[in-house]
């Protein structure tokens, strides 16, 4: 790994090799020199109620060990339960480190009931947050030493939780804009468009009708030119990739729009009130968040707070994937498939943790 550069506050970070590559045999019976690794890692199903949901999930935990140090994990938008192999490096690697972690399926997926239907953010934290309180029961666990874990928008939920408990320790958020969710998303269609191959016309068609929808939604442009707009727009081949509502779905009435609730929200507010070591670790390859804003937000907080660490690493994806042929890719199969790579996060994550969680 080269040295690392240190601009306006912001660790940029560099990694000299490409890959590390494994290659798996499939066997009927492990070999005959295969020996058992440390730590075991056992596995307790974990039960909480939350704002009318039951919601379960796993607690993976050392074998050995009490007074443990522990991570909630937060979902990103497309990785709902605790089988994404988003969150295996976390249930599998931390507690060698001596950590416990819980995965849970987010409400309205997996085993969790509820529904995502009028759903805020708010109240996705506050899951977080009740399952942080559920494993703080646990007698191997330290309450005082419990913490979140989010990419994408679980980064941002993992800040808002933060902020919203006086029982967290931490939080760490990857991969997770600075900006609001209107401009995040106007950012990453763009990308996604250009990357499908479709020219400047149809970008500036999908942007102009996007600014004439989310200005309905706000109150300031008529129903009747979003719907123009939506109409004109929606038989276009590259549509599907705006994530825009169509014409015939437009809300009658904006004020119960999830989307009008969300678009303009300031993360930066919930980093502003999250009083406890924060970590954010961003992808200078990703196409989805745009990490040099979002890192420029957090600069001049850092100038006030050194409890805040950021960290960009160079060619690295949205997933912490290292992924020279970006597709961004948003099917279920490509949601489940993708994880964390880059040898440079995993030792931010390892240090950081290691540091902020020590016991007193």
């Amino acid at each position: 790994m080269k040295a690392n550069r240190v601009m306006n506050g912001v660790t940029i970070w560099t990694w000299g090799l490409a890959a590390f590559f494994v290659m798996g045999v499939t066997m009927a019976a492990p070999p005959r020199w295969q020996v058992k690794g440390e730590p075991v890692v056992v596995e307790q199903t974990v039960r909480f109620e939350n704002a009318g949901a039951n919601l379960e999930g796993t607690l993976y935990a050392p074998a050995h060990g009490d007074r443990l140090p522990a991570i909630v994990v937060l979902h990103s938008a497309g990785a709902s339960t605790r089988d994404y192999a988003l969150y295996r490096h976390l249930s599998h690697d931390l507690p060698a480190l001596g950590f416990a972690v819980l995965v849970f399926d987010r409400r309205g997926s997996g085993a969790s009931t509820g529904t995502l239907n009028g759903t805020d953010y708010e109240q996705l934290a506050d899951d977080g947050i009740a399952g942080l309180h559920a494993i703080a029961n646990n007698s191997r666990i330290d309450p005082h030493r419990i913490g979140f874990w989010g990419l994408s928008q679980g980064g941002w939920l993992s800040i808002l939780a933060a902020s919203r408990t006086h029982d967290a320790a931490f939080a760490v958020s990857v991969s997770a804009p600075m900006v609001t969710a209107a401009r995040q998303m106007e950012f990453a269609v763009d990308n996604l468009l250009a990357l499908r191959g479709y020219g400047a016309a149809a970008i500036d068609q999908a942007t102009d009708t996007r600014n004439r929808w989310q200005a309905y939604l706000r109150g300031t442009n008529s129903r009747d030119d979003a719907i123009k707009a939506l109409a004109a727009a929606e038989h276009q081949p590259w549509f599907d990739n705006t994530f825009m509502s169509t014409a015939e779905d437009l809300d009658p009435d904006p004020r119960t729009s999830s989307w009008r609730k969300e678009m303009d929200l300031d993360p930066m507010q919930a980093v502003k009130g999250a009083h406890v070591p924060l970590l954010f670790i961003y992808g200078g390859a990703d196409p989805w968040v745009p990490v040099e804003e979002s890192a420029r937000s957090l600069q001049s907080l850092m100038q006030k707070r050194h409890d805040i660490e950021v960290h960009v690493i160079a060619g690295i994806s949205h997933a912490m994937a290292i992924n020279p042929h970006e597709t961004m890719s948003f099917d279920k199969a490509s949601l489940l498939s993708e994880h964390p790579e880059s040898p440079a996060y995993f030792f931010i994550l390892g240090n950081w943790l290691s540091r902020h969680t020590q016991a007193h």
